[in-house]
C-alpha cells in the first residue's frame, strides 16, 4: 500500500516546465505557498503507476504579472492590463518512490526513469507522509551493518543512516570550520565502526584530539617524542618508532639533500649508489638470499646509516692517482653539505622516531610488527584491544609532518597492494586536518610533494585493493583538488568563508548546487550529506559521541572570570625545554 496517498484537491499546484531533474511548479494558493520551506521534500506524480517522484524544494518565487501575460482574464483592455500574481517554486528530483518491488512495498530509488508529466499534480510531503517517508528512508538504509549519523532534521523520529560500503570505497571528506562539529561527527564515525566484530582503520591525530575515545575496538598509538629515545621496545606501550630505512628514496632525497646545491645531483646519485650498497651488506651478512637477488633501492631493508655517512666522507675527502702526484677525487669537497646535514638529521632529538630507535627496529623481521600494528584488523591482533588504531602525530616536527604521514600511508597501502586479493582486509584512512600535509599549494619542501603523491595515488587506486579515505578539513579550499575530486561523499558543517563554501559547491551535484546556501546558517553538530553514501541528500543532525574529543576550543571568558591559581608558567618552558609536556600538578 502507497504511503503517499493524496486527493487532488490536495494538490499545492501543477507542473509547468520540465529541465531533467529541474521541476518547475505553479502554486494557486497563497496560503499554500506561505507553508512552503526551501529544503523541504515534495512529491510528484509519476507518468507511470505506482510510482510517485521525490524532489527537493529549491527556490520558491512569487512575482506580480500582467494578467494578459499568463491569458487567464477576459475583458476590455483595462481589465488585461490589471496586475496578478504568479507563483512559483522550483523542484529538484532526486528519486523515485515505488509502490511494489518485487516482493518489497514501498521502496525509494535513486534514479529518475521518468519525469512528470505537463500538468501533473504536486504535493507537500508534510505531517503523517513525512514520517512515513523517513522510516522508509531509514528502513532501507539500515540493511546490513549500517552507520548511525543522528537522525535527519527534517523527522527528528527518522533515524539517518549511511551505506558504510560506498562511504568507504568511494571515498568521503568531512569538512566544517572551527567549533561546527567536524571532530564531533568523525568521533561518531569512528565509533559506529569499532562497534563492528573486524573493524580496520587508521586515524592520524595531528594534535592528539581523539586521546578521550575510549571503546572497545579503538586502541591508541602515538609516534615517539624525544623523552621516549631511552625505550628499549620500539611497540611498547603503543609507542611507535619508524625507522629512516623505511623512507623511500625520493623522501630520503627530499630530506637530506638540497636541491638549491649546485652540488644537489651527485649529491642524490651517490645517496642512491650508497644505500643500495649498504641494504646489499645487510642482506649478505643476513644470508637473505631470495631478496638479495630482487631488492631495489625502496624495498624496506634496514641499513646502517652510519656505514652510509662514512661511505660519503670517504668520497669527500678522496685522493686518487694523478700524472704527477696525488689529485682530489671527482667528488671531493662536494659533498661536505649533504654529510652535515645527515648527521644533524642523525642526532636532532626531535626525529628520534627515525634515527634514534631500538635496536630492534633493525631486525629483519621487524617490519612484521610494526605492519601488524597498525594494519591488522580486530581479530587479527594478539590482544584484541581494537582495529581502529588512532595515531598522535602531535609530537612529530610540524616541518616533517607531510613526509612522515605519507610514509605511514605509502606503507599501509603497499601492504595492500602487495597482499593477494582473497587475503585482503581493506582498511580506512581518516587524515584530520589534511589541509596541512595534503595542500593545495605546494610549498618548497620536498616532503609536502612526496606526500601530495602518495595521497593523490591512494585517492585514485585505493578502491582497487581496499584503501579508504575520509579526508578531515576545516579548510576545503586548502586541500588538494585531486584528491578532493575523487571523494563521492560530502559531509559539510557549518563553513563561513566564501572560498570553502566555493570547493563544497564545485564538489555538490549541479541540480544540487543551491544546498550549499545553508552552509553559513547550520547548527553545530548539523551537516549537509549528500553522496553514493547517502540515501536522501539533506540535512542530519549528528547523534553526540560517547565521547567527546578534545576539540581544541577553549572557554576565553570563563577561563578569565575563574578566581583561581593560574598554571604555573616555569612547568611550560621545562616541558619545552624537554619537548615532553609534564602532567599538571595538583
Amino acid at each position: 500500500m502507497s504511503i503517499f496517498k493524496y486527493n487532488d484537491t490536495d494538490a499545492l499546484g501543477r507542473v509547468k516546465s520540465v529541465d531533467t531533474a529541474i521541476v518547475i511548479v505553479q502554486v494557486a494558493d497563497v496560503d499554500r505557498l506561505r507553508k512552503l520551506q526551501v529544503n523541504r521534500l515534495a512529491v510528484l506524480q509519476s507518468s507511470r503507476p505506482g510510482q510517485h517522484l521525490i524532489g527537493i524544494i529549491q527556490k520558491i518565487t512569487r512575482n506580480a504579472v500582467e494578467a494578459k501575460e499568463i491569458g487567464d482574464v477576459e475583458g476590455d483592455e483595462d481589465d488585461l492590463k490589471m496586475p496578478t500574481e504568479l507563483n512559483l517554486v522550483r523542484i529538484t528530483l532526486i528519486g523515485t518512490m515505488v509502490d511494489k518491488l518485487g516482493t518489497q512495498s514501498n521502496v525509494f530509488l535513486r534514479t529518475l526513469e521518468t519525469v512528470p508529466e505537463i500538468d501533473a499534480n504536486c504535493f507537500a510531503v508534510e505531517g503523517e507522509s513525512l514520517t512515513n517517508f523517513m522510516r522508509v528512508i531509514a528502513s532501507i538504509a539500515a540493511d546490513g551493518e549500517k552507520l548511525s549519523l543522528g537522525h535527519y532534521t527534517l523527522d527528528d523520529k527518522a533515524e539517518a543512516f549511511l551505506n558504510g560500503n560506498k562511504f568507504f570505497q568511494r571515498h568521503a571528506i568531512i569538512v566544517g570550520s572551527t567549533g561546527s562539529g567536524k571532530s564531533w561527527t568523525t568521533a561518531r564515525v569512528l565509533e559506529c565502526m569499532a562497534g563492528l566484530p573486524n573493524a580496520n582503520g587508521i586515524v592520524f591525530d595531528i594534535h592528539g584530539e581523539y586521546r578521550p575515545l575510549k571503546a572497545n575496538g579503538i586502541r591508541h598509538l602515538r609516534i615517539a617524542g624525544p623523552k621516549d629515545l631511552d625505550a628499549k621496545s620500539a611497540l611498547k606501550d603503543g609507542v611507535v618508532h619508524l625507522p629512516y630505512w623505511l623512507l623511500a628514496y625520493e623522501a630520503m632525497v627530499s630530506m637530506f639533500v638540497d636541491r638549491s646545491d649546485q652540488n644537489a645531483p651527485n649529491q642524490a646519485m651517490l645517496m642512491s649508489r650508497t644505500i643500495i650498497d649498504a641494504k646489499r651488506d645487510y642482506l649478505t651478512r643476513g644470508k637473505h638470499k631470495e631478496v638479495l637477488d630482487n631488492f631495489t633501492i625502496d624495498s624496506p631493508i634496514p641499513f646502517s646509516i652510519a656505514d652510509v655517512i662514512a661511505r660519503l666522507e670517504e668520497l669527500d675527502s678522496e685522493m686518487i692517482p694523478g700524472a704527477r702526484s696525488e689529485k682530489q677525487g671527482p667528488f671531493h669537497g662536494k659533498l661536505s653539505r649533504l654529510i652535515e646535514r645527515l648527521k644533524n638529521k642523525q642526532t636532532d632529538r626531535r626525529l628520534g622516531f627515525l634515527f634514534q630507535a631500538p635496536k630492534q627496529t633493525m631486525e629483519f623481521d621487524w617490519l612484521d610488527k610494526l605492519v601488524a600494528s597498525l594494519v591488522a584488523g580486530t581479530k587479527d591482533q594478539s590482544d584484541k584491544l581494537g582495529g581502529v588504531k588512532i595515531v598522535d602525530f602531535s609530537e612529530v616536527p610540524s616541518d616533517m609532518l607531510p613526509l612522515i604521514i605519507s610514509l605511514v600511508a605509502k606503507l599501509i597501502f603497499s601492504i595492500q597492494q602487495w597482499t593477494p586479493s582473497e587475503n585482503r582486509h581493506p582498511i580506512a584512512l581518516f587524515c584530520d586536518e589534511a589541509h596541512l600535509y595534503i595542500p593545495e599549494r605546494q610549498s618548497s619542501s620536498g616532503g609536502e610533494s612526496f606526500a601530495i603523491e602518495v595521497f593523490e595515488r591512494i585517492a585514485k587506486e585505493g578502491r582497487k585493493y581496499g584503501v579508504g579515505l575520509v579526508v578531515i578539513s576545516q579548510r576545503p579550499s586548502e586541500v588538494n583538488r585531486t584528491v578532493l575530486s575523487q571523494c563521492n561523499n560530502l559531509v559539510a558543517m557549518r563553513l563561513t568563508n566564501g572560498d570553502d563554501q566555493n570547493v563544497v559547491r564545485r564538489l555538490l551535484p549541479d541540480s544540487l548546487g543551491g544546498f550549499s546556501d545553508l552552509l553559513p546558517v547550520l547548527d553545530t553538530g548539523e551537516a549537509l550529506v549528500v553522496g553514493d553514501a547517502s540515501l536522501l541528500p539533506t540535512r542530519v543532525r549528528i547523534r553526540q559521541p560517547e565521547n567527546k574529543p578534545n576539540s581544541g576550543t577553549v572557554p576565553f571568558w570563563d577561563k578569565w572570570g575563574e578566581d583561581k591559581e593560574v598554571a604555573i608558567l616555569s612547568d611550560s618552558v621545562a616541558s619545552w625545554r624537554k619537548q615532553a609536556i609534564q602532567a599538571a600538578k595538583r
